[in-house]
Order: C-alpha cells, then sequence, then structure tokens
C-alpha cells in the first residue's frame, strides 16, 4: 500500500516552486507585477502552445471509450455547475469569481501531481487511459471556463466570437487540430521551440502563483477556498467513483484512473485564468495550495478505496 511519504515525494516539487515564487516576493527579489507578467506569458504562449502539441500529437482512439469520457467529465460539469451555484448563493461572489470557484473544483493537477502518482499506481494497465484524459482535460476545461467568462461579457455575438477566436488558449486548440488535419510531424527547429515553450508552463506558473500568494495570502477568501477544496478532494472523485464502478462499464485500470485524477488537486490552469481575467486570484491560488497540502491526506483514502496497492 502506498505509504504518505510516498505521495508526499510527489506533491513537495509543487510546494518548492511556489515557495520560491513566495520567497522571492517577501524578499522583494521580484514585484507582484512581475508575477502578473510572468502569468501573462505563460498563458499567452506557454499553455497554447503546450495545447498545440496536445492536440497535434496525441495519440487518440478510432472508438472511443464514451463511458470513460461519461464517467469523468459528467462529474466535472455537475461539480462545477454546484460549486458555481454555492458560491453565489451561500458566499456571495460576482459571476466571474464563481466560474474560478467551478473551475478550481473540478480542475486536476495532471503533471506534476496526477502522472508521476497515477503512473505509480497503475503502470503500464493505467499509462493509455491517463494519458488518452490529459490529451483533452486541459482544451475542454479551459475552453469551458472561457465561454463561461465570455458570454457574460457582453451580448454582441460577433464581439464575443472575435474575443473567442484571438483567445490564446482557443486559438492553441484551434490550431493543433489543423495541424493534426495537415498529417505533419513536428520536427527540427519548430519542435524544438515547441518543447521549450510548453516544458516552461508549469514552474513559470508556479512560481507566479507563489507570488500571488504573498500578495494576497491565504486568509483572503478562506472559508470560500476550503469550500472548492472539499468539492474537488472528495465531491468530484466520489461521483467519479460512482459513475465508473456502477454505471459505466470498464475495466478496473480505467475506472481508478478517472476517480484517482478527479481527485488529484486543483491545477494550476485555473490560477492562470483567473491572473489572465482578473478575477478571483486570491481564491485559485489559495486553493491551489490548500488542495495541494490536504491531498496527501485524501489521495490515500482513495488509494485504498480501489485497492491500490493490495496484494
Amino acid at each position: 500500500m502506498f505509504a504518505v511519504s510516498e505521495v508526499l515525494a510527489v506533491v513537495l516539487p509543487v510546494f518548492i516552486l511556489i515557495g520560491l515564487g513566495f520567497a522571492a516576493g517577501c524578499f522583494g527579489i521580484l514585484s507582484h507585477q512581475a508575477g502578473e507578467g510572468l502569468s501573462d506569458f505563460v498563458f499567452t504562449f506557454c499553455i497554447p502552445t503546450l495545447i498545440f502539441k496536445t492536440m497535434a500529437t496525441a495519440d487518440l482512439p478510432q472508438t472511443q471509450p464514451w463511458g470513460y469520457w461519461g464517467a469523468y467529465f459528467f462529474g466535472v460539469a455537475l461539480v462545477w455547475s454546484l460549486m458555481m451555484i454555492l458560491a453565489r448563493r451561500v458566499f456571495h461572489v460576482q459571476h466571474g469569481e464563481s466560474v474560478i470557484a467551478g473551475f478550481c473544483a473540478s480542475q486536476s493537477n495532471t503533471v506534476l501531481v496526477g502522472i508521476p502518482l497515477l503512473l505509480s499506481a497503475y503502470g503500464e494497465a493505467g499509462r493509455v487511459p491517463l494519458f488518452l484524459l490529459i490529451a483533452v482535460h486541459l482544451p475542454i476545461m479551459v475552453a469551458a471556463a472561457t465561454l463561461l467568462i465570455e458570454g457574460r461579457r457582453g451580448v454582441n455575438f460577433l464581439n464575443l466570437a472575435r474575443r473567442l477566436f484571438f483567445n490564446p488558449i482557443l486559438m492553441g486548440i484551434f490550431v493543433g487540430l489543423a495541424w493534426r488535419a495537415t498529417g505533419w510531424r513536428l520536427g527540427g527547429p519548430l519542435n524544438s521551440v515547441v518543447d521549450s515553450l510548453a516544458a516552461a508552463s508549469i514552474p513559470c506558473a508556479l512560481m507566479a502563483m507563489g507570488l500571488a500568494l504573498r500578495r494576497y495570502g491565504l486568509h483572503s477568501n478562506f472559508r470560500l477556498s476550503l469550500a472548492v477544496t472539499a468539492m474537488k478532494l472528495a465531491v468530484l472523485p466520489f461521483i467519479v467513483y460512482m459513475l465508473a464502478i456502477w454505471v459505466f462499464p470498464m475495466p478496473p485500470a480505467w475506472a481508478g484512473i478517472a476517480v484517482l485524477f478527479a481527485a488529484m488537486p486543483s491545477g494550476v490552469n485555473s490560477y492562470l485564468f483567473a491572473e489572465r481575467y482578473k478575477v478571483g486570484v486570491a481564491l485559485s491560488s489559495g486553493t491551489i495550495a490548500l488542495s495541494t497540502g490536504l491531498s496527501v491526506i485524501s489521495t490515500l483514502f482513495w488509494l485504498w478505496l480501489l485497492g491500490v496497492g493490495k496484494a
């Protein structure tokens, strides 16, 4: 069975990168304006490039595993909707911040935490379902958040269409799909540039988030951050567990990957999105830090429930 030290070893790099950004802010090495600029760089260049590469090169199956998609994304849609309603009616936040709350409650940290932990849990049997979900998770989640934010900013559908078309995240999806349709391979200098920008996305984003934590602290919107964390670490994986085990038939490794993927802490893209739209920044940064810390305990529970590591 997994030990606390094994899970801690996976989440520790996240805290180190956040801590570096926090320390840089504390000692005046970087200003909060530098953090905002770093976030803009990641959102405008790095994340769209990462999405472009994913869409252009992902090995998608010919026959779609609809039960797998249904179990995961129905759970995501339900938790996102519930969290937005809760944020508006109980915590009395505006629409934009409620979108960020829903995003934080349903978008998972897939790279730094998800990949090493889930592959350790399921090995080769989990490789296909894990990378299949990674291939579509980020584009779908960010596209949905963009539509929810942009759709309330004005009723002029021509302006809305223009903003969506030139949104960096959606452009990454469109260009990636177009590149895929050509059948061309990424190689040479272009591939080096794409890899460099994609690799910079996560560490730069976590450093920027550390600067945001220094600026806003964890006390801002703490009750709401705690509610979002509970939704992310408990409610979402529970719903996916019920759907994957009892509703949609699938192999045990696929069900386990879906549940553990849902149980991962909030992903840093929710912070980047919040910083981009200047709404819910304190909420997103606080939730990511809180959910990452508490995931050491909650992940052990889900691993136990799924029987991972049992003889």
